[in-house]
């Protein structure tokens, strides 16, 4: 069975690895700690300081599962074979919505790495794969849940 693999940058991967050292070596002793001073205090069944801890303790543990998988399986993108005024994973573009003054940029990066906020589009975004593959000056219609925005591509970095 072949597992999905997580397109990255290498910015993205170490963050990732940073992730789980910081889960590993600080959040798991810690949530450990918190669970012996809980059960320290006696009956487990009415103990919300237990119950608290044990629920953190889980959630940790899956997430480091679920980035060790991500850096398991993680395929660093290399754009040295793509144009340098082209659309591609790991790229930060700046489009130009048609009618509007103002622009807006983004980093495309794969779903792991992803967060809007701070300007990281995920890959699998209708944004992302709209403007992927296209090159400086094109304009694209982008689907959108209510219509479609019509945008040119301004700048590739």
């Amino acid at each position: 069975m072949v597992e999905k693999t997580f397109p990255m940058t290498k910015e993205g991967l170490e963050k990732l690895q940073s992730e789980l050292d910081n889960l590993k070596l600080v959040k798991r002793p810690e949530v450990i700690e918190r669970i012996k001073v809980a059960r320290s205090y006696g009956d487990l069944s009415e103990n919300s300081e237990y119950e608290a801890a044990k629920d953190e303790q889980a959630f940790i543990e899956g997430r480091i599962a679920t980035v060790e998988t991500m850096i398991r399986y993680a395929e660093i993108v290399d754009n040295a074979k793509v144009d340098k005024d082209e659309v591609s994973l790991g790229k930060t573009v700046c489009y130009q919505e048609i009618g509007e003054k103002d622009t807006e940029t983004y980093q495309i990066v794969g779903t792991a790495e992803a967060d809007p906020f701070n300007g990281k589009i995920s890959n699998e975004s209708p944004i992302a794969q709209a403007l992927i593959g296209r090159k400086v000056g094109d304009t694209i219609k982008i689907p959108l849940p209510v219509g479609e925005m019509e945008v040119k591509i301004v700048k590739v970095d």
